[in-house]
């Protein structure tokens, strides 16, 4: 009963940490800074993010997670590591963690991310699906008999689902989100205006001037990169109507998703969807006019939650809090899973 119970939101661009009674605790890129030589890791988070592409060559700046799931673990492990510390200070209980995954990782991949929970100093690991805790997280009630419908658009995947009963009734995950954006965004620069731009510059003109539906005036943000044809140094100005045709097909593979659900939902539940709307979370869901777009598209009413980048996060730990307290039907459902050593 000492032990601290902690969720996690292990995301491919950002880890966030629920602690319980606290809140959100902590807020940090997920990219770590290695020395090759020595495989040691200098820096995680905000600092290792300012290293990418600035590193020499014996320091890497790297993202350990790609597409939602572990793709360097000993990285990943250090990583979690030094979230749980950060969030627990000197541990003299360990806590019980609950980390979300996409609702279409593999078992292999489920065993990764709780075996580098449990070595990082976890008393027990549970899984949740991040659409469940997204629903959570937004402040949706999962366990009544009717539909919701939750569209979470991550770092790494987008997953939307149709949630009823305290469960994942029908979903779909692709590996399609924040960073396809950004490299939508690298490739259309380099077609358009024959220059080259970073991976960190691609995600601040997603921020700044990012869009799916045209403003009334279009925002404009001059951005630096390096000219092909001279290999100089070159400023252009980019519009925020030039990222309606740069976003165009990752954005069109995610609507694509979401009719897909839509057709496979029960007809019972899709009158309780119609009623209740779409609720969209994570970083993702921010574009200008990303709801204004779904709701035109499929007709039904679209909202952005409230903070909808802590959203998941916060349905983590607030899970994990009721765990013991859930039908053991619903844990079920929603495949929860643990693992104690």
């Amino acid at each position: 009963m000492f032990s601290k119970n902690i969720g996690i939101d292990l995301g491919t661009a950002t880890v966030l940490v629920y602690v319980q009674d606290r809140g959100i605790v902590l807020k940090e890129p997920s990219v770590v800074a290695i020395d090759t030589n020595t495989d040691e890791i200098l820096k995680v988070g905000k600092e290792a993010q300012m290293m990418l592409g600035r590193t020499p060559g014996n320091i890497q700046a790297i993202r350990p997670l790609r597409d939602g799931v572990i793709s360097q673990y000993e990285v990943t492990l250090k990583m979690i590591q030094y979230v749980i510390r950060r969030a627990c200070g000197n541990m003299f209980f360990k806590p019980n963690v609950m980390i979300c995954i996409p609702s279409g990782i593999t078992e292999v991949e489920e065993r990764a991310v709780v075996d580098a929970a449990t070595q990082a100093g976890a008393r027990a690991t549970h899984l949740i699906e991040e659409p469940l805790a997204a629903a959570i997280g937004a402040g949706l009630n999962i366990y009544k008999p009717e539909g919701n419908m939750v569209v979470d658009i991550g770092g790494g995947t987008t997953d939307v689902a149709v949630i009823s009963l305290g469960g994942i009734v029908v979903s779909e995950s692709i590996k399609i989100a924040g960073d396809k954006f950004d490299e939508a965004i690298m490739r259309y620069v380099r077609r358009k205006h024959n220059v080259l731009i970073g991976e960190r510059t691609a995600e601040q003109i997603k921020i700044r001037i990012g869009a799916v539906y045209e403003h009334k005036e279009a925002k404009k943000l001059d951005v630096k990169g390096r000219d092909l044809v001279s290999g100089m140094p070159k400023v252009i100005t980019l519009s925020s109507k030039e990222m309606l045709e740069a976003l165009m097909e990752p954005i069109g593979a995610i609507l694509d998703t979401i009719c897909n659900v839509i057709e496979r939902t029960p007809p019972e539940l899709m009158g309780d969807i119609v009623r209740n709307g779409i609720v969209m979370t994570g970083g993702g869901s921010l574009l200008y006019g990303f709801d204004r777009l779904i709701q035109d598209i499929v007709e039904i009413r679209t909202v952005v939650a409230k903070d909808a980048v802590s959203c998941v996060a916060v349905g983590t730990g607030m899970a994990l809090s009721k765990l013991d307290s859930l039908p053991e039907s619903s844990v079920n459902i929603s495949r929860i899973k643990s693992s104690r050593y």
